[in-house]
């Protein structure tokens, strides 16, 4: 029974760094576009964009995530998003 506890444990912490790590990526990703938009003319934000985003995870989202719980990680993960690269 302790090494299943161990295991999950340990699974659980590789899990979140891989979520730290899949953070960081978004932030170079979004911060490398903002950047051609800068050089386009575009607009950083794009409501548009946004609600299609929501749409697509709650589609791809097989649980057990719940849609409230869904909308509050993305509403958090676009939030820091903008705190950290400085976007309104």
């Amino acid at each position: 029974m302790s090494n299943r506890f161990d295991e999950l444990r340990a699974e659980i912490a590789a899990n979140d760094a891989e979520i730290v790590a899949a953070a960081n990526r978004r932030l170079e990703l979004v911060a490398e576009l903002w950047r051609l938009k800068a050089e386009r003319g575009d607009a950083r934000l794009d409501p548009d964009r946004e609600r299609r985003l929501r749409e697509e995870l709650v589609r791809s989202n097989g649980g057990p995530l719940s849609e409230e719980g869904l909308e509050r990680l993305v509403d958090e993960l676009l939030a820091l998003t903008k705190r950290e690269l400085g976007g309104a």
